[in-house]
């Protein structure tokens, strides 16, 4: 086994067709994620890049010297206590990383060696990661898996944390963002995403042209949103030369495409201003589509509000509208009860 000599480095860049691009400072590996950054999101592939990092930062070693056993490392690795052994996350008592995170790890470093595998100019033959664990029974089942993922509920806001989120904000610019992900149940990229010709507000309707793995809808929107847009394109948004829909209002980059970064420090302050630290763009989309379903909106059409592309994704809705199920049971129930009555 040889160490590696390279440190990994992550660097962004922009290719020379204004593409995003990243690099870590190995041939093998640099020529993975140009062809990530060729198939997939910008998102994606500083995700893959990042996980790629922090992988060959903590398994020192050349792709063709790393094997099975350092797989396993990385994972006892990533599940050790981040913030003192007592500390854990309420809703899976582990004190390491999530399994969900890992997991996606885990699938970047496989795509990797999915990747070398398929170079007939390499020597590496075999993906050091496991699909699974293997069962004692060998009855034909797939195994145990490698990580056991909980299902656990996301966070929504009650209605009094609504209006102090709202109460909260600081500009109209801020306000049909946060209605965009309240009211719509859009992403954060998907917000940023949002151009002035994306919106049809005759129809009360958005299109999404910059979905989640390059998926596309057209979602029905509140008329708040769209007057919140109206009050924010009046009194606020600076001419530019671009035709995004939410810019930097002052300072020195004014004008410019409002940026992930720029959304978080919005937020950032929110959360200062309200005293609830939780708070993020996440949830006031998993907010949205909670109250729609609890509402009595068909779970096919959560699905298409949402841009989910299984419905598995979208049946944590089921568990989480608590008073819609609360009324769905006691409807079945006095059914049930005068039926008895009956007999």
């Amino acid at each position: 086994m040889s160490i590696a000599p390279w440190q990994p480095q992550l660097v962004r860049r922009v290719d020379a067709s204004g593409n995003p691009a990243a690099s870590l400072g190995h041939a093998l590996v640099d020529d993975y994620l140009e062809f990530v950054a060729a198939r997939c999101r910008p998102n994606t592939l500083l995700a893959t890049a990042y996980d790629l990092k922090v992988f060959f930062s903590v398994v020192p070693k050349e792709p063709a010297d790393v094997v099975t056993a350092d797989i396993f490392a990385f994972i006892t690795a990533q599940k050790k206590p981040r913030r003192g052994p007592k500390v854990v996350r309420l809703e899976d008592g582990e004190a390491g990383l999530s399994a969900r995170t890992i997991k996606r790890r885990l699938a970047s470093i496989s795509g990797l060696f999915g990747y070398l595998m398929t170079r007939d100019d390499l020597a590496i033959d075999r993906n050091p990661v496991p699909t699974g664990l293997a069962n004692r029974r060998r009855s034909g089942n797939r195994g145990a898996p490698l990580l056991r993922t909980p299902r656990t509920l996301p966070r929504v806001l009650g209605p009094g944390e609504v209006e102090t989120v709202l109460g909260a904000l600081n500009t109209a610019r801020d306000r049909a963002m946060v209605l965009a992900m309240l009211l719509g149940g859009l992403r954060r990229c998907e917000v940023l995403g949002l151009r002035l010709g994306d919106l049809s507000p005759g129809e009360r309707r958005v299109f999404i042209s910059e979905g989640k793995g390059g998926h596309q809808r057209l979602i029905p929107v509140s008329a708040q949103f769209f007057s919140a847009v109206g009050d924010y394109l009046d009194r606020e948004r600076p001419p530019a030369e671009h035709d995004r829909l939410f810019v930097v209002l002052r300072g020195p980059t004014r004008s410019r495409a409002l940026s992930a970064d720029g959304l978080d420090e919005i937020l950032d302050g929110v959360r200062k201003r309200t005293g609830l630290p939780k708070l993020t763009c996440h949830q006031l989309r998993h907010t949205c589509l909670t109250r729609l379903r609890e509402a009595g909106m068909a779970l096919e059409a959560v699905q298409a509000q949402a841009g989910h592309r299984s419905i598995e994704s979208t049946r944590v809705y089921i568990h989480l509208a608590n008073a819609w199920l609360v009324e769905q049971y006691l409807e079945a129930s006095a059914a049930i009860d005068a039926d008895r009555a009956d007999s």
